[in-house]
């Protein structure tokens, strides 16, 4: 489905936005729905369902750990700081307008834990 398709979206889904966590002013990322800022990788708890910006709590969502492999794509983990809400979302490291940086995703996978199992 695609997204002018969809019901649940509030503007596009794909809004630019200030971050809340450093400031930064973020772009719409083409191809996909932004949902974090690329310079510092914080996020909001925004989403229910990617895109729609229904989810009530509103709270930052801090970048916890880094899942993934080159092969496979990096992922993002991130905790709500109010609800305590695990989310896994794709980096977007080649994206033309503010790719993620690579900096942070490498500070985070340096701090965060190995994963469990």
């Amino acid at each position: 489905m695609s997204e002018s398709e969809r019901k649940n979206f509030l503007g596009s889904g794909n809004d630019p936005f200030i971050c809340e966590n450093c400031g930064a002013d973020i772009a719409p990322l083409s191809g996909s729905f932004r949902n974090h800022c690329p310079e510092c990788l914080w996020s909001l708890h925004v989403d229910i369902v990617p895109g729609d910006r229904k989810n009530p709590c509103r709270g930052l969502m801090e970048p916890i750990r880094v899942e993934g492999a080159e092969g496979s794509g990096w992922y993002v983990v991130h905790r709500c700081v109010e609800c305590g809400e695990e989310s896994r979302n794709h980096c977007a490291l080649t994206a033309e307008v503010q790719p993620d940086s690579w900096e942070v995703l490498i500070e985070i996978s340096r701090s965060s834990p190995p994963p469990k199992g």
